[in-house]
């Protein structure tokens, strides 16, 4: 049941509907949800993809192609779930990188 879930959240966000990912991954780990804007902040580096906001909880990507990276909003969303459960700790970035990555992976086995 849980790669049919992760499956399914990766099929949506590759297919536009990242909010419906978000709603349905913010369900599943029972946090609020968080707000996604295209356009990063001022100050944000150049190279970065996408950043979370916990002050604020909002994801932010670079542009509207993001918004169907499954790589990038589930490594976001990861730092949303560890500041609403912990926070003081918004996780590592390279904790980050295996949420994301077990998403993915259940995805290509199904």
């Amino acid at each position: 049941m849980e790669d049919k879930f992760k499956a399914y959240v990766v099929w949506l966000i590759a297919s536009g509907s990242s909010e419906k990912a978000l709603q349905m991954l913010a369900e599943h780990y029972k946090v609020s949800m968080p707000q996604l804007t295209v356009g990063l902040p001022k100050g944000r580096k150049v190279n970065s993809l996408g950043c979370y906001d916990a002050r604020t909880k909002t994801i932010t990507v670079l542009n509207s192609d993001i918004l169907k990276e499954p790589f990038i909003i589930l490594h976001e969303f990861y730092h949303h779930l560890r500041t609403r459960i912990d926070l003081q700790q918004k996780g590592t970035e390279k904790n980050a990188d295996k949420f994301a990555k077990e998403f993915i992976e259940a995805y290509a086995k199904i």
